[in-house]
């Protein structure tokens, strides 16, 4: 697949990859230059209150497992399955 740069160094993303990677107008990518190849990767941005509130969030989760107050579940059945059994314990 060819595309043509444009006037002030726009491109078109052909609709096939719009569909097939789920892109909307507004969204935003970074790009990186590897190898003489352009890669554009679509990326997610949050306020920093947001990041800031995630990364204490998983902090604290961390902490939490490593003093044993919660566990890890090797897939969503043991996790299903453990609640379960709670409930009618």
């Amino acid at each position: 697949m060819t595309i043509e740069m444009r006037s002030k160094s726009q491109i078109t993303i052909p609709h096939e990859i719009i569909t097939q990677l789920n892109l909307s107008e507004g969204d935003r990518f970074e790009v990186h230059v590897k190898d003489g190849s352009i890669f554009l990767v679509p990326v997610a941005v949050y306020p920093k209150s947001y990041v800031s509130a995630l990364e204490k969030a998983v902090a604290e989760t961390a902490e939490a497992y490593k003093h044993g107050k919660i566990t890890a579940y090797e897939n969503p059945d043991d996790l299903l399955a453990a609640l379960h059994s709670e409930g009618n314990g």
